[in-house]
């Protein structure tokens, strides 16, 4: 990671957010301090995503969680030079996360961008899409609210489908038409600008929540 402009903890700290101790729904109205929709990705990496949603949408709060320390700082750094009031940037498991700290029918949208693939088929298991993730991302999301996920990895995007297909709450939208960049700021995320310069495969998915019910005839 390149070393760039270094802030310290006090001057980072109205972008982070601390994980509390103990399981409980984080407010987001006092977080904020207003009611603007929220939404969330998962393993933000270097924020290039959070950083430039946040400046276009400046009446949309973003949350971060990023299980890396240093990409946490370096993520909040970029946030604090911009001074964006609407991130805030957690460090922890995501799956966790999702279980203890968020509300039900909290998020308007979901955000999982080039997750960890896991390459070798003994360490499939650690790959963050499961059933039980998926669940918590429906409960977390409002009806109407998006899940929107991106890999460059085809089997693993195969295998987000066959976890996602039965769950007919959630209706597959269409893909919007990818803009040429201008920048090199001008990416959806880090991963995206590197395989796209080198002309890879990307794979992308984006689902609405329908309603509340997990599997088809079976209440959440």
């Amino acid at each position: 990671m390149r070393r760039g402009p270094r802030l310290s903890l006090e001057e980072l700290a109205p972008f982070l957010l601390p994980v509390p101790e103990q399981p409980g729904a984080i407010s987001f109205q006092e977080l904020f301090g207003n009611q603007h929709p929220v939404e969330m990705e998962v393993g933000f990496g270097k924020g290039l995503f959070l950083l430039n949603s946040a400046l276009k949408n400046p009446g949309t709060n973003y949350v971060g969680v990023e299980i890396v320390r240093k990409y946490q700082l370096f993520a909040a750094t970029r946030i604090a030079m911009r001074k964006l009031p609407n991130v805030k940037l957690a460090c922890g498991d995501a799956n966790l996360f999702l279980r203890d700290f968020i509300a039900p029918g909290s998020l308007e949208t979901i955000h999982i961008y080039f997750p960890d693939p896991w390459w070798k088929n003994r360490h499939h298991k650690r790959r963050i899409f499961t059933d039980e993730f998926i669940e918590r991302c429906l409960a977390a999301l409002r009806v109407g609210g998006h899940l929107s996920i991106v890999t460059d990895v085809e089997d693993y995007f195969m295998r987000i489908q066959e976890l996602i297909t039965p769950l007919v709450i959630l209706k597959p939208l269409p893909l919007e038409e990818l803009p040429v960049p201008q920048n090199d700021m001008d990416y959806l995320t880090n991963f995206e600008r590197k395989f796209r310069k080198e002309g890879k495969p990307i794979y992308r998915g984006r689902w609405e929540l329908l309603n509340k019910l997990v599997k088809e005839g079976n209440p959440a």
